[in-house]
């Protein structure tokens, strides 16, 4: 028998696309876009289009297994197949002797985006670890810094539908790879620019939009915030800003126009690397072309100034009055336009009824390695690891192997391959793949709903995160109803926030029409909705230019430069002379997908891009093997002399650690320093040196 089903890719990426899976005989032979929705509109990105490689590989792991070799080992017969009987024993009897002995908060979830469907990222799970007591995790990695910044200024994190983006005249990709991840949106900037727009890209790196826009501008790294401000210098120096809407719909204006004096375009290019004659144009080009967008990523929260520099640039559409135009605005993350009962979904409520109640302390997941290595009182003595791969993608990777190395450390892994994270792991747990279960999928780069469907059962004896979780906690002891609920209860219970733009959406609906809008309405006249063209979601309605609430986070109220303290910009930085971009693959997601053979050959891998300017001012030629070092470590990798980055920065992709020569990655040579809101990551405030090395140097000191 052939049938077509219809599920929703839950990878961490804001398409959040439609997939049609074809299935005959109960095995998937096809996946492609759904040409009827509105966003995805028949085509996947290259990875997605590829997942039939993903879900049969022949190194999906099927069954659980047991540690019987060394930590920190790969490869044939370190681990021994298990039953689902003996792996749940083992965690209970495990977990349930760390509990007694040190308490609850020893034990330690870490989890992340490897799927961000609503239940697969945060229900089950966090129902049982609350239940538990266990410390909980502040899940910054990524996006915490720039959602905590936006929600500073507009109150809620929304902004320019992608289908608006078509009516645009001048789009500004600031750190937004476009082309490379977030590919549903380009049909629209392509539309758009038909018509006659402009596409600016604003991004240190050479990016795959950048050598497709009419316009790059390379900027130093973290430096976004000077930028942002020196532009906005330009625009109420010479006027061009829109007094009505800032009186309207701002506050501290004032104090915004006495900062701006101190960010001449002068000043600021001397930061940027940028020329006082680009910002000038950029400044006026943007405040004068209309309707002007602004597609902001997540890049630049990855600075230690990085709530900052998310502030001021979500500061220019509100000076220029954007927000009320169709194809103007701004759009970092359309996630708060949902608004799921999460609360239901997570039920803080149950740590009431652990031994600590509501008073678990929270480890910040950027500081992993601090965690297992510092932490007492108790120290962590299990770590339970799912939707993430800690060993590959936390930073200061020296330090978070050796705590993952310690034997009196039990950790459990819930994963479909042998990833970096698995070769600490005690035990190895089988996870499903989108392929194989029900979910609901919300987005973060529009505003459609939908239910995704299981297309095929689980192979082997692999397991959802809910289905994992509510056996282990009812092995447990814990008798909570909650524990028992189906999914379709769960994905009802979600839907039942009361919200308005929720009215009507409900699991039947979404079953038979497998993607709906959220109820957004425009006004009475029946123009297209715009987020924060009457108004903010603020108490009083009002955009947040200055905002004293971030004083007590140590911060300016309304934003300022403050050079990283990995910075080309700070004294005492000069033993280590290049700033480091330790980008994501174009090809992969994160750590996701880097296994396949057939991305693989897709993306050029274990290389440095350099300057020219730099690599002869090293001796180093195209091709060269080198030495990439700061105070953290090293790491060795192939010169590539390409003109992808200016002087003074080099840049290098993350992959896998197992897979390179000395089993390393770029995340040897970043650190856990916090940016200066929300607890993020500084991925790219990271000085290093390079120099080239003999082929026989590869080594590594760990």
């Amino acid at each position: 028998m052939k049938q077509v089903v219809h599920a929703a890719c839950p990878h961490d990426c804001p398409d959040a696309c439609a997939v049609l899976i074809t299935v005959e005989d109960g095995r998937a032979t096809r996946i492609q876009g759904d040409p009827e929705h509105p966003i995805t509109r028949g085509f996947l990105c290259a990875k997605v289009a590829k997942y039939l490689d993903r879900v049969y590989s022949p190194d999906r792991v099927l069954y659980p297994m047991r540690r019987t070799a060394p930590k920190g080992i790969h490869g044939e017969g370190v681990f021994r197949r298990i039953t689902w009987e003996e792996a749940y024993d083992e965690i209970v009897s495990r977990l349930g002797r760390i509990r007694a002995e040190f308490g609850p908060e020893a034990i330690l979830p870490y989890s992340y985006g490897g799927n961000i469907g609503v239940l697969s990222n945060a229900s089950m799970d966090m129902r049982f670890f609350h239940r538990l007591g266990a410390s909980q995790l502040h899940r910054s990695i990524c996006s915490q810094t720039g959602g905590d910044a936006i929600i500073s200024i507009y109150g809620r994190k929304i902004g320019t539908e992608p289908e608006q983006f078509r009516h645009s005249k001048y789009i500004i990709a600031w750190a937004a790879n476009i082309h490379g991840n977030n590919v549903h949106l380009w049909p629209f900037i392509d539309e758009a620019r038909r018509n006659g727009a402009r596409l600016v890209v604003i991004d240190p790196y050479r990016t795959r939009t950048a050598h497709l826009a009419d316009w790059h501008i390379p900027i130093n790294p973290g430096t976004d915030v000077a930028l942002a401000l020196g532009l906005m210098h330009v625009i109420v120096r010479d006027g061009l800003h829109d007094r009505d809407y800032i009186a309207r719909y701002a506050e501290g204006f004032d104090e915004l126009e006495k900062r701006l004096p101190e960010y001449t375009p002068k000043r600021v290019a001397q930061w940027t690397g940028i020329s006082r004659d680009d910002i000038e144009r950029l400044a006026r080009e943007y405040a004068t072309t209309r309707p002007a967008a602004i597609r902001l990523n997540y890049g630049i929260q990855r600075s230690q100034n990085g709530g900052a520099a998310v502030r001021a640039v979500c500061m220019l559409p509100v000076i220029t009055g954007s927000w009320k135009e169709v194809g103007g605005g701004l759009q970092l993350s359309t996630s708060g336009g949902f608004q799921l009962d999460r609360a239901a979904m997570e039920r803080h409520d149950l740590m009431r009824k652990s031994p600590l109640g509501l008073t678990a302390r929270t480890v910040n997941m950027v500081q992993l390695g601090k965690a297992l290595t510092e932490i007492d009182n108790p120290p962590i003595k299990a770590l339970v690891v799912y939707n993430s791969n800690p060993a590959a993608v936390c930073p200061d990777q020296n330090l978070v192997r050796r705590g993952l190395k310690r034997e009196d450390l039990f950790t459990v892994v819930h994963e479909q391959f042998l990833t970096d994270t698995t070769d600490y792991a005690d035990l190895v747990l089988p996870a499903t793949t989108f392929f194989e279960h029900k979910d609901l999928v919300q987005a973060y780069g529009h505003y459609y709903l939908q239910v995704s469907q299981p297309a095929i059962e689980p192979l082997g004896e692999c397991k959802s995160n809910v289905e994992f979780f509510r056996e282990l906690a009812l092995r447990m002891g814990f008798e909570d109803e909650c524990f028992r609920e189906p999914v379709d209860t769960m994905i009802d219970a979600a839907l039942e926030s009361g919200v308005p733009q929720l009215e009507g959406i409900t699991r039947q609906r979404l079953e038979s029409d497998p993607y709906v809008r959220l109820n957004l309405h425009g006004d009475e006249s029946g123009d297209p909705w715009l987020p924060f063209a009457n108004g903010f979601d603020t108490p009083n309605r009002k955009a947040r230019l200055f905002d004293p609430a971030l004083i007590a986070h140590g911060m300016d109220p309304v934003a300022s430069f403050v050079p990283p303290e990995e910075s080309r910009h700070r004294q005492g930085t000069e033993g280590f002379p290049l700033e480091l971009l330790a980008r994501k693959a174009d090809n992969f997601l994160n750590s996701t997908f880097v296994n396949l053979p057939s991305l693989q050959k897709m993306e050029r891998q274990h290389e440095l891009e350099i300057s020219r300017a730099d690599a002869e001012r090293r001796s180093i030629a195209d091709g060269d093997r080198v030495r990439v070092y700061n105070q953290r470590g090293e790491i060795f990798l192939r010169a590539r002399v390409d003109g992808a980055v200016p002087a003074g920065v080099v840049g290098a992709r993350l992959g896998w650690a197992k897979l390179s020569d000395a089993g390393l990655n770029i995340n040897v040579l970043t650190s856990d320093r916090l940016t200066d809101l929300g607890g993020g990551a500084t991925f790219y405030s990271t000085l290093v040196e390079v120099e080239r090395v003999p082929e026989t140097s590869c080594h590594s000191k760990g």
